[in-house]
Formats: structure tokens, sequence, C-alpha cells
């Protein structure tokens, strides 16, 4: 029953063409059900901008399929690396033999990070990226416990679902944990409180916090801009104050950059925008150009005290991942990826603030670049979630060409492919005002 995938057919989503409707039929009997589909849309092609879906329908594409493609989809730089790299091979068991593709794209990577970040070790994903840096943490300090943040998402791999706290179903049946004290993150919209009152309240409760597991604590995992929890922007001095409350207890502070980085802010790292330098960072999603790669970073000292063996896998250091990351990351240099995003990701503000002003419903806009929260909510006074009104804008929005996803209780979540322009900027813009606009006065 393709229906029950319609999870926002009440809210005038249309229903899929007939080719859609045939593969969503078959992916009820082959696949599980454990994933978020949002919309019952069935993927065919992409290109820049837009995605296809199978019965031919054209959509611009505000959530760069979850923040991965950062470059556009099907970049015709990763797609000319990877054949040529299938000239040579797949796969090396880069964990067993040596190569040089993979040295190539570590020895890229670190022209984009702080000199204190220089050396690498590679998996395939965000979640992969954020175990390899809890056990580097926990084996450099021989320390046992983590600090995270209530609203946190670093991944579902047991490591990293230990310090995920964005959503109740992502633990629920999963404990016991690894563990991990969960510190409050200034979500000052949500608490009600100035940014800078916010800010110290938060690190207060964290020294504290810190304070009573100063013996026995390993690191601080924190986003600087927090994903799935909602795009919430910390003020700068809660994210400078975090790094020196790490250099009191002797923690280290690693920081997620899987959704926020490689150009999404304007900085390659989003902890950049803090004036932060972090011990160890993840990274994933786009640095593969939609390629599975994944990255962390630490100082050649800390990465040398590995003991051989301590930690790895089989297919970090994949070679065509590696081709596709070194392609993208050329890509996102010379394009100028990060100027961009601060270009249009003002404009978009800009005209967000505006709707914020305007509608009832629009209690919060935040951001920085292109990663961009606009929290619908019951009314601006109550600042109660508003889970309904932001399906139905999704829905009104899907209806008419504009991909756009969810993130926390009720915040829509901006996240567009680094490479759009003004003139896709402001129609993807009118669509989203149209749909507020239809909610708010219906």
């Amino acid at each position: 029953m393709y229906e029950k995938v319609l999870r926002m057919e009440e809210y005038i989503c249309e229903k899929p063409g007939p080719k859609s409707v045939s593969v969503i039929k078959r992916d009820e009997k082959a696949i599980t059900s454990c994933m978020t589909r949002e919309y019952s849309i069935v993927y065919e092609k992409a290109k820049g901008m837009h995605i296809f879906d199978a019965d031919g329908k054209k959509y611009l594409d505000f959530t760069a399929s979850v923040a991965v493609q950062n470059i556009g989809h099907d970049n015709p730089d990763v797609a000319k690396a990877i054949i040529e790299q299938l000239n040579y091979g797949t796969h090396c068991g880069f964990a067993d033999f040596y190569a040089e593709k993979p040295v190539e794209f570590v020895e890229k990577l670190l022209t984009f990070l702080p000199k204190n970040l220089d050396c690498a070790f590679l998996s395939n994903s965000g979640t992969e990226s954020v175990e390899a840096a809890y056990k580097l943490a926990r084996w450099h300090t021989d320390k046992k416990w983590t600090i995270a943040f209530h609203g946190a998402f670093h991944g579902r791999t047991m490591g990293s679902l230990s310090m995920t706290n964005s959503k109740p179903v992502q633990r629920e049946r999963y404990s016991p944990f690894l563990p991990v004290y969960h510190a409050h993150y200034p979500n000052w919209y949500k608490m009600k409180m100035e940014p800078d009152e916010c800010a110290d309240y938060c690190l207060n409760e964290l020294d504290h916090d810190m304070h009573r597991f100063r013996d026995d604590i390993s690191a601080v995992f924190m986003e600087p801009v927090q994903g799935e929890g909602g795009y919430i922007v910390p003020p700068s001095s809660f994210v400078r104050g975090v790094r020196k409350l790490c250099d009191k207890y002797g923690a280290l502070l690693c920081d997620d950059e899987v959704q926020a980085g490689c150009f999404r802010t304007g900085k390659f790292l989003a902890i950049e925008n803090f004036g932060v330098k972090p011990d160890i960072i993840s990274l994933s999603k786009a640095i593969g150009g939609g390629i599975p790669l994944g990255a962390t970073i630490a100082s050649r000292k800390l990465m040398k005290e590995w003991a051989p063996g301590s930690h790895a896998n089989t297919f970090g250091g994949n070679l065509l991942a590696c081709a596709a990351g070194v392609a993208s990351l050329e890509f996102m240099r010379k394009s100028k990826l990060g100027e961009n995003a601060v270009r249009i990701g003002k404009l978009m503000m800009k005209r967000l603030k505006e709707m914020e002003d305007d509608y009832e419903i629009v209690g919060n806009v935040r951001g920085i670049g292109l990663m961009i929260g606009v929290e619908i909510v019951k009314t601006k006074a109550s600042r109660a979630p508003n889970e309904q009104d932001r399906k139905a804008i999704l829905c009104k929005c899907l209806h008419d060409s504009l991909l756009l996803l969810p993130a926390g209780e009720s915040t829509i979540r901006i996240c567009p492919p680094l490479i759009i322009n003004k003139e896709q900027a402001e129609e993807g813009l009118d669509i989203l005002e149209k749909s507020v606009k239809n909610v708010s006065t219906r």
C-alpha cells in the first residue's frame, strides 16, 4: 500500500504518477520501513539544481539531497574523475595496502583546514567519521565520559547514537548507551532568552557538568550549527566558551562538521565563523560529491598515538570515493562556493526575515550562509512548535515543484546546493512564501 508513504497527503500533497507508484509498491515489499521518507518522490535523475522524478516532474532542490550535493547534482568534474579512476581500479583494501589516491585526497583536504589539523582517518559516512572521533578521543585521554548536547545529531551507530539526542525515536529501545552526558545547547529562541543570556546560562551549566566529570571526561562533541535539531545557530560567545571549558578540564573539542561543513556556512568549517579551533573534526556528506566518503581529522600527534589495529575499516580510502573527493574539493575551490553561499545566503535571509515580519506563523528565521532554518509556530507570542502547519507548507511547496526538508520540532531547513544563483533563490522563495501565505490564511 503506497498510500502509507504519503504522510502529507492530507495537506494537499499530490499523489505520485504511475511509474512512481510502481516503484513505491516494490520498495514496500523489499525495503525496511525504518527510514523517514518525507515524500512519495521516486528519484529518476538530477542535474545542477534540479531533481526529476520517475514520471518526469522537475523539482527545484532546496535540500541538496540532505546537504550532500553542495557542488550540484551530476557534477561533470566528479563524473569525469570517477570514470578515469575506473581504469585503474575501484577498491584497494586501504587498511592493509598503500595507495596514492587516498593520500592525494587527504593532502588536498588538509589545504582547506587549520594547520593544527594535519592527519586523517578515512571512512564512508558521517556516523563513521564521528565514531572514529569518539574512539580517538577515548584512546588519547583514556577517559570514558563524553559530553554532547540536547538536540544533537551525530549519527545512528551505537557510539554516535549515544551522543545523538534530537528525536526520541532515534534512541528508543537501544539503551544502554555509552557513557555520554547531554548538556544544554543555547536554543535561545525556544528557551525564551536573549542570545547572550542563553549562552551564559548554558556555559554555566556546562561548567558545572564538566566539573562533575572532571577526572574522567574525554571530550565534548558539538555541532557548530545544530542540524537535525532545528538548524540552531549558537551565539559566538557560547562556541568560544566551550573551547575555554575544554581547555580548563583537559577535554578534547570534537567538531561535527558533517552537515555544516564544506562551505555550507560560507567557511569550509562552520566553526571558523566563531573563531574557534577544534581538536578533532568529522566530515562527510559533501566531501564526496555524492559518493560515500567520511574523514576524521586531528593533529598528527593525536593520530599517531593510535596503535595499529586499534581502529580500521574495509572500505575507508575507497579509490572511487577518493577520486570523487579530490574532484569535489577542487570544484568547491575554483567555483568559490563559500563566497556564493554568503552572497545568496544574505539575499535569502533578507527575504525570509521579511516573511518573519509579515506572517504570524513564521516565528524565527536563523542561519549562516546557506544553512538556514525557518521556525513555524502557532503564534509569535507562544513560540509553540507548529508541526501541522509546517507539514502543510512543505506539501504545498512540493506541489509547486520545490523540495524542502524539516528539521527539529517545526523548522523548515533550507540547504540548497551551493551553486544556486539569485534567480533560483528567488524562484524558490516565491514558492515558499506563496505556501506560507496560503497556510496562514486558510
